[in-house]
């Protein structure tokens, strides 16, 4: 049994369980980075009965490990055959070992360490958390190499939804620290940030009205001359909405961990349900930021073109707008990768203004040979007239003179 592990996962991440080292056996066979899943924290929580209490000693003296799932470590779920429950909608699975080694097969077995449902839901709350701590620390890197300082832009901004929000984000760091400290949320922690998720909400939607005026505004413009004004503009202010949505979102997933600290602690329970409703409802959340950002995109993207049909009567103008378009694009096509939102555009490059005139001249010289040809059907049809006429005129000539000439005869004769 020391040989033997549990996999779960639930879409975002691996949680690795079992003896110590036989976990980090599989991590090192499979050239997996993992961070410690937290599992003593099962057993100081659950206390649902003595079978409860029972297996929550035993997989507190166990390691759990959590990896996050990419590319090549999503492929070991197929690759173990771990099977997926419709009601957890976790894929889980026990792989066991073979003489100190761990063989690439699943046996579900009995002896499996979490056949007991709360804890089960347990660890995937626990691996729900580190999900989101970890998209918390790459939207914190995100903030830092994009150089904006989500406070700075609040304070300079003196919007009243934007001020509320710094409030809110002193709380939640505070209550995130105390949760740290302590290992768990307790009631006073938690009344201190109930009231925070709709001050975030509300700081969310008016960033997305802003980024919505903007597009709206884009499309309202026609002249050459505006389109450059607005989308420098968007250059701008844009980044700035996207820092704004990105320290949102960070807070949300900051009071997701408080709140399933919360439910474990009070409700175990209903753990497994409160998780897949945050799931949902993070889901959502990133829907309705996708929305609103690909419709930006898209009049960024009408703007460029707009832009390059007119590059050859404003051609620093129109190079402009398109550099402004691609600019918003990249730092929109980053935040979304940030984000887990996959998007894929191919950047507008401004036409230089040369091509535009090769391209005139080309059609220019093509309409001027059409002429040509044309000059010359009509010079040929010409000629042809012509010759036909004086043909016909010609005919007509000599048949006069004959009968000039047979009337003269005709004269000599009589007087003879």
């Amino acid at each position: 049994m020391d040989d033997e592990i549990q996999l779960i996962s639930d879409g975002d991440g691996l949680a690795v369980i079992g003896d110590p080292s036989a976990v980090e056996r599989f991590l090192v066979s499979e050239g997996l980075p993992s961070k410690d899943l937290g599992l003593p924290k099962l057993g100081s929580v659950l206390r649902a009965g003595s079978g409860a209490a029972q297996a929550g000693s035993r997989i507190a003296a166990d390691s759990g490990r959590w990896v996050k799932l990419t590319k090549e470590s999503a492929q070991l779920v197929d690759k173990y055959g771990l099977r997926e429950s419709s009601k957890t909608g976790l894929s889980t699975g026990v792989l066991k070992g073979n003489k100190g080694q761990i063989k690439g097969f699943v046996e579900f077995a009995k002896g499996a360490r979490l056949t007991n449902p709360a804890l089960l839901a347990g660890a995937a709350g626990l691996m729900a958390q580190l999900a989101m701590r970890q998209t918390m620390d790459e939207i914190t890197d995100y903030l830092a190499k994009i150089d904006e300082k989500v406070d700075d832009v609040l304070r300079a901004r003196k919007d009243a939804a934007l001020a509320a929000m710094i409030g809110a984000d002193l709380v939640i760091e505070e209550a995130m620290t105390i949760r740290d400290q302590v290992g768990r949320v307790s009631e006073v922690t938690w009344s201190k940030v109930q009231a925070t998720p709709t001050t975030i909400a509300s700081t969310q939607g008016y960033a997305l009205r802003q980024l919505d005026g903007l597009a709206k505004k884009m499309e309202q413009q026609t002249k050459i001359g505006d389109l450059a004004r607005t989308s420098q503009e968007a250059e701008v202010t844009v980044q700035e909405w996207l820092a704004v949505l990105a320290r949102c979102l960070q807070l949300q997933d900051a009071i997701a961990v408080l709140e399933l600290d919360r439910v474990l602690d009070t409700s175990p329970e209903e753990l497994d349900q409160h998780r897949l409703g945050i799931r949902a409802a993070r889901r959502k959340r990133l829907e309705i930021i996708s929305r609103s950002t690909e419709r930006l995109i898209a009049r960024m993207d009408a703007a460029a073109g707009t832009a390059n049909v007119k590059v050859l009567l404003h051609p620093t103008t129109s190079q402009a707008v398109v550099h402004s378009s691609n600019h918003v694009a990249i730092a929109v096509i980053d935040f979304h990768g940030r984000l887990g939102i996959e998007r894929s555009r191919q950047s507008l490059e401004a036409r230089r203004w040369v091509d535009a005139a090769v391209e005139v001249r080309d059609k220019v010289l093509e309409t001027g040979a059409e002429g040509v040809d044309a000059a010359r059907n009509l010079g040929n049809e010409t000629l042809d007239r012509a010759r036909s006429v004086t043909g016909k005129l010609s005919s007509g000539i000599a048949e006069r003179a004959l009968r000039l000439r047979g009337g003269d005869a005709e004269r000599d004769e009589k007087a003879e």
